[in-house]
Parts: structure tokens; C-alpha cells; sequence
């Protein structure tokens, strides 16, 4: 806030009042005391409440959600069933209405927008804040060794112009830099420089109240809160914008709950943060209060007692990026809940502990983040413009959270819906009025967190949208298991030696890249395994329960159905071992198959098997890594290009000639003596399935291309662009899924929607 808006002492005691009930209310009550409760397996943030929703109330539109109770055969094991009231009647309203579904979605991307623009500007925030204490002090230095008032000017506009904005450039530019270190080692390096900070600013909080006025403890009472209100005016109003930025890390806090323990962060804000914040700020008030004259008063470092400037100035700087940690490891995790959830385009993450899955790293998104918060701080070189926008990007993720989190108590916790009411008005109400003060300095600075909700809302509805009409185009184009079965022994299709992975979005039937392939080159292999990644609307999913297994048409056929599950902070496909992962669950699948119901295989639902990862080596044992070649199966003639007529739109993107030396996993049949049982087919399935494994593996992916039909409206043309500019220049699927270049053969499909 400006010094010209605290024009005396009782307006700074009602600031004081509201920063201290502001604290206790929103950080302490709301957020540690109500909302840390609400984590999903330990992951927190809009999209962690969004995730609950999904599993325990019908709101789920995102393409992962579709076509699940056709073939997931599955419990959830985080939502116990006696727990879920069917016949609530929230559940039924909002089930019912489609409209509900997509307001939810909207505000979980609202909300996940929120954390990226905080995660913006608060850097730039702090970090230049703290440039402008040491401009400051060197300024007051300067003054004691020159004695012409002239010379005195020069020198403080000298600094003004050239210490703020480029010392806080190179703090910045080295916070992000150290991102790659990952949050255990990051924290390692900044959990002495925050703790030491806390105990300053508390000592400093302690010396103001004693030194300038004792009695401001008791300005917190809500007396002050009214006086506020009874002498309100849109000046006034208009202080309260600033005064929220005391709670700035409570949905940071929340958000980047996987890369801490809930119980750490309860003990470390209750017993450490909360007390030295309020002291802090008491302090400060103190200070104000008695100094209304001093130009600058409301800065921080105007208050530190001249002995401990200088250690004000080194702690402030060391200080300021590390309170800008937060939102960073924020926004890095909720960005790898909406790729997992395909709402954000594809980039690559980097898992930085092996113990806490929740613990990410996104290169693409922290140098992005690097120009913005840079760009803010060159573009504004005004600490209050940045804190305009910083404050409505905090006070909007809050509101978001108390919607969603108004909704988990009813629906998740199966709470009165007074209950519910009551969560949602005693803190809306609240976050409410502090976002008509925050609209109140949009033309000071807010703005620019309205640009960086455009964009980052326009990329993540474009990505969704355009994934959304890619699985429809899917699902209406494929082709039944029928068609492959009795169809294609009529094209003359034979059997190559190998296995080939063909990887599908669908769950259910054919996809129809595959079936113009084989209808333009007959021939496929040997054993043939469809492969579908199915997102759950969790953060993990147990090994033991990953793979669902299924046969497609009879043994002799050896087609196979592989659906893998995993969370939103799984990270499966980036492991060099996923494909003989699948391997062995199919292996399982085939030991377990003939004493389990043959028929539930084969039926129309091609209902499925859950199947783990077992290590006691009933099936396929696995023998020790050796360097072998990887082949595509296919010779020359079979994997050349294809050309086709006007009438299909199937195109071989890219096919292989070569050879590839990698490492690869043979497997061996289990000793007679640990499974002295095993039928004779299913030894003969299994070595076939060896057989296949030995000579090599190919791998089908299909590419489709959104084209937009003519007369189509501007926004839905719009949201293709933009879809289609990220897709060609984000990471492409082969690089995510691991897959050799010299086995890959991709099929373009042009979808007109």
C-alpha cells in the first residue's frame, strides 16, 4: 500500500485487526485446521479436491473418465463403499445437471490458473521488495560520507535507478536456476535461511512492540473491525487489497502439500509461523503507528533498529527467494495433476525423490515462469502494482478452494449441507470482500493477472477441448473385436514373428488407425497386445492393482488387452522397464486364465483381470539384463510407405529399416518344481509368448489430426489452433512412452470435428 493511504494512527490499528483475524481466520482455521484435511492421498491443491469429486459424485468430464464401467473391474479402495450415500440428495442435484460438471471443471482450472499467476508474481514480488531494503540502506550510507545535498539526490536516484530491478533480476534468475535441484535439496539449503529469518523478524517484532507501543496487542480486538466498517469509504476499502498478501502462502501451502507431510506443516505453521507472523506484524504496526511522518514508513525495513540493517539487508535477499519456494513447488504440482488429467499440454516431469512421489520438476514450466516473473519485474518496477496483482491472484485461489471445499464436505464427507452452507458463507463472505477490494486496484497493476489467466485458461481449455474431441473421433471410428476376428481372415492377413503394441486411447474395440493398416498391408503380428493408459482421478495407483488384463477373440488368435492405471502423480511411462512390466502381467494373466471364467474373457464388455506385478515368478521369470538387438519386426516391403486415395486418410507418419542395440529382458519358464501343475496349453502359450518377446517388438502408435469443418465458429477454430500449436511443439508420445525409434511405426488419421 502506498504510504499516503495510512493517514493515522486509528486506521493502521484497524489494518493491524484485520491482517491478525485475516491470519487467524483464513491461514489458521480454514487452511490448517479444515482444508489440510481434505488432501487426496497426501496431495493437495484445486485439482487434489476436483479428483475427490470425480470418485465420489458423477461430475468427471475429462475423455479418462468415459467408458470406465464397461471394463475397470475395480474398487476404490480410498472411498470405502459403505461411506457413499447414493441417495444423497446434493449428490443426485449435481450428478443431474451437466451444467454443475462443467462449472466444477472450470473452477478447478480457474482455480490451477490462479496458482500459476501467484506462482508469477510473487517472486517478483519478494525478491524486489527486498532489493528496495538494500537500496535503501545504501542510500542512508551514502548519505553519512557525502555532505552536499545535490550529490545526495544524485547518488539516491543513481541507486534508485540501477540497485532495485537488476539485483532482483539475478536473485530471481538464480532462484529458478536451483529448481533442478529438486524440493529435498532445496529445502535442505533454505529451511536455516527461512528459520533464521522467522526468529529476526520475530526479535525485530518483539523490540518495535516494547520500543514504540506496548498496548498494540491489544488493537487486535474485533472492536476495530467495526470501527473499520463504520467509517467506510472506496479509499478505505481500498487498503484491504494489501492486507490479504499477510495470508499469501496458505493456498501455496495447501497446494504443494505432496512435497511435504501434512503433519509437519501443521507443527511448523502452528508452533513456529503463526506466533512470529503476528509478532512480526505488531511490531511493525507499532512502528507505523508512532511514525506516520517518515517517508516509507510501511516498508519492513524501516522498522529493523539501525545496529541490524545489515543483517536485515543479506537475510531479506537470501529470505525473499525462499519464500517464493512455495508457490513454485505449487505450481509444479498442480500442472502435473492436469497433465495426468489431460488438461495441460504435454511436457516433461522429472520425479526429484524416489520416496515422495509428490516431489516434481517440469523444466518447460520453470523457465517459462523464469521470463514471466522477469518480464513483471522490468515491465512494473513498482512494488505495489506487482502486489495489486499478486493479492487478486491469492484472493481468487482461496475462493475457488472454499467453493470445491464446500462441495468435499458435502459429497466427500457426507456432511449436513449446513454444514456445508456454513463453510461456504462464514469464509466466501470473507474472501468476497477482500476481492471487491482487490477489483477495486485493477487499474493499478491487477490486470496483469487477467492477461495471465488468459493465457494460461486459453491453453488449458484448448488442450482439454482438443483431447476431448480426438477421443470422441476415437470412440465413434473404432471397430468392433468381431471385425478382426471374422473379417480380416478374408484380406489374407498373415502372422509375422514378434509382438506388436499398438497404443489406443479406447478401452473397447478396435482403433481405427490399426484397422486401415492392416486393411492396406495385411499382416500383423504374431501376438498382438492393445495397450490403453487409464488415468484415475488418484494420486497413485498400487502396483498390484495397475495392469487389467483381457483376452480379444480365441487363445489361438493371441491378442491381448493391457489397460494400465495410474494416478496423477504416477510416473509410469517414463521407466525403461514399463514394456516388460506388461509383458509379465500378460505372462500372469495366462497362468491365472484357465481356473478363472473363460467366458467373462470373451464376452462382448471384454470385461478384464486385474493383474500385478507378482515377484514369486509363477508365470514368466525374468532372466538378467543383456544387450540384445531390438528389431521392427516387419521387413522392408511391410513397414514402406503407403499411398492411398482421397477416400482414406490413413498416412504412415514413420517407419524404421534399421536395428537398435538396447537392453532387453528375456524371460524363461518357471522351474517344474515351483509350479509343477501348469497345463500343457498354458505352457504352450507362454512359450510362444517367449518366443515373440526373443524376436523382437514393434510398436503402433496413431496420430490424428484435428481438421475444423467449414462454417465452423470462430472459438472452436481458435481452440483447434491453439491445440494443434501445442501438440506439434510439446513432447511427442513416443519420447513419453520410451519407445525406440527403430521399432516405431506411427499412423496419421485426419479428424474432421
Amino acid at each position: 500500500m502506498r504510504s499516503q493511504d495510512l493517514d493515522s494512527q486509528e486506521v493502521v490499528y484497524e489494518l493491524f485487526s484485520f491482517i491478525f483475524w485475516t491470519l487467524t481466520a483464513i491461514s489458521f482455521i480454514k487452511y490448517v485446521l479444515i482444508v489440510l484435511k481434505a488432501d487426496d492421498n497426501r496431495e493437495g491443491g484445486t485439482f487434489a479436491l476436483y479428483s475427490l469429486l470425480c470418485r465420489n459424485a458423477k461430475v468427471g468430464l475429462l475423455p479418462c473418465d468415459r467408458n470406465a464401467n464397461q471394463v475397470m473391474l475395480f474398487e476404490d479402495t480410498a472411498t470405502p463403499p459403505s461411506k457413499i450415500n447414493s441417495h444423497s440428495r446434493a449428490r443426485r442435484a449435481i450428478e443431474k445437471h451437466k451444467f454443475c460438471h462443467y462449472l466444477i471443471l472450470f473452477l478447478a482450472l480457474f482455480g490451477s490458473c490462479m496458482t500459476i499467476g501467484a506462482a508469477v508474481l510473487t517472486p517478483a514480488l519478494s525478491v524486489l521488495s527486498a532489493s528496495y531494503g538494500v537500496q535503501r540502506s545504501l542510500s542512508e550510507l551514502s548519505h553519512l560520507f557525502t555532505s552536499s545535498q545535490h550529490t545526495r539526490d544524485s547518488v539516491s536516484n543513481a541507486l534508485q535507478k540501477y540497485v532495485p530491478v537488476p539485483a532482483a533480476c539475478v536473485i530471481l534468475i538464480g532462484l529458478f536456476v536451483l529448481q533442478p535441484c529438486g524440493t529435498h535439496k532445496i529445502g535442505f539449503m533454505f529451511a536455516p535461511i527461512i528459520a533464521v529469518w522467522l526468529l529476526f523478524i520475530g526479535a525485530v517484532g518483539v523490540y518495535n512492540i516494547i520500543f514504540w507501543d506496548v498496548e498494540i496487542l491489544y488493537k487486535i480486538s474485533p472492536l476495530y473491525l467495526f470501527k473499520f466498517m463504520r467509517n467506510l469509504d472506496v479509499s478505505r476499502w481500498r487498503l484491504l487489497g494489501s492486507a490479504i498478501l499477510c495470508a499469501a502462502g496458505s493456498e501455496a501451502m495447501f497446494a504443494g502439500l505432496g512435497h511435504f507431510s501434512k503433519k509437519s506443516i501443521k507443527i511448523t505453521f502452528i508452533c513456529l509461523i503463526y506466533p512470529l507472523l503476528v509478532i512480526c506484524y505488531a511490531g511493525q504496526a507499532a512502528f507505523i503507528s508512532k511514525n506516520l511522518q517518515t517517508n516509507n514508513f510501511n516498508h519492513l525495513s524501516q522498522s529493523v533498529p539501525s545496529h541490524s540493517k545489515h543483517i536485515f539487508i543479506v537475510v531479506s535477499l537470501l529470505s525473499s527467494a525462499v519464500g517464493s519456494q512455495a508457490t513454485i513447488t505449487a505450481c509444479f504440482s498442480i500442472i502435473n495433476q492436469c497433465l495426468a488429467l489431460n488438461c495441460f499440454p504435454r511436457v516433461k516431469v522429472i520425479h526429484t525423490s524416489k520416496t515422495i512421489h509428490g516431489q516434481v520438476y517440469i523444466p518447460d514450466v520453470n523457465w517459462l515462469l523464469m521470463i514471466f516473473s522477469l518480464a513483471v519485474t522490468i515491465g512494473f518496477r513498482d512494488m505495489v502494482k506487482i502486489g495489486n496483482a499478486t493479492s487478486l491472484a491469492i484472493i481468487s485461489g482461496m475462493l475457488v478452494t472454499t467453493s470445491l471445499m464446500s462441495l468435499v464436505i458435502a459429497l466427500y464427507w457426507e456432511k449436513n449441507l449446513l454444514i456445508s452452507a456454513c463453510f461456504l458463507l462464514c469464509f466466501g463472505v470473507i474472501e468476497v470482500a477482500y476481492l471487491s477490494a482487490c477489483m477495486l486496484q485493477f487499474h493499478r497493476g491487477a490486470w496483469y493477472l487477467v492477461v495471465l489467466l488468459i493465457v494460461s485458461m486459453t491453453v488449458m481449455l484448448s488442450w482439454h477441448y482438443g483431447t476431448v474431441k480426438k477421443y470422441e473421433f476415437d470412440l465413434q471410428n473404432k471397430v468392433s473385436t468381431e471385425w478382426l476376428i471374422d473379417v480380416s481372415p478374408g484380406l489374407g492377413i498373415s502372422r509375422v514373428a514378434g509382438i506388436g503394441f499398438i497404443y489406443t486411447d479406447i478401452v473397447t474395440g478396435i482403433p481405427a488407425f490399426f484397422s486401415h493398416f492392416i486393411t492396406n498391408l495385411p499382416a500383423f503380428h504374431q501376438v498382438l497386445i492393445m495397450v490403453s493408459f487409464k488415468s484415475m482421478p488418484v494420486p497413485h495407483v498400487p502396483e498390484s492393482e495397475r495392469y487389467l488384463i483381457g483376452r480379444i477373440g480365441p487363445r489361438d488368435y493371441k491378442i491381448y488387452r493391457c489397460i494400465v492405471r495410474y494416478g496423477y502423480c504416477d510416473n509410469i511411462r517414463d521407466t525403461n522397464d514399463f514394456e516388460e512390466k506388461i509383458i509379465r502381467a500378460i505372462g500372469e494373466f495366462i497362468s491365472i486364465e484357465h481356473v478363472t471364467d473363460i467366458e467373462s474373457m470373451v464376452s462382448p464388455d471384454e470385461r478384464m483381470i486385474i493383474v500385478g506385478n507378482s515377484s514369486d515368478g509363477n508365470a514368466l521369470v525374468p532372466l538378467m539384463n543383456e544387450t540384445s538387438n531390438q528389431v521392427s519386426i516387419m521387413n522392408e516391403a511391410q513397414v514402406s510407405p503407403i499411398a492411398m486415395d482421397d477416400n482414406d486418410h490413413t498416412v504412415l507418419a514413420s517407419s524404421s529399416k534399421s536395428c537398435k542395440k538396447r537392453k532387453k529382458v528375456r524371460f524363461m519358464l518357471p522351474p517344474a518344481s515351483s509350479v509343477p501343475k501348469m497345463d500343457e496349453s498354458v505352457k504352450k502359450e507362454l512359450l510362444e509368448l517367449i518366443d515373440a518377446r526373443e524376436s523382437g517388438s514393434a510398436y503402433f502408435l496413431g496420430q490424428s489430426h484435428l481438421v475444423v469443418r467449414g462454417g465452423s465458429n470462430y472459438l472452436k477454430i481458435f481452440l483447434i489452433m491453439v491445440f494443434r500449436f501445442f501438440e506439434r511443439n510439446g513432447r511427442e508420445p513416443p519420447v513419453a512412452l520410451k519407445i525406440p525409434h527403430a521399432a516405431l511405426v506411427e499412423v496419421g488419421m485426419i479428424c474432421s470435428i
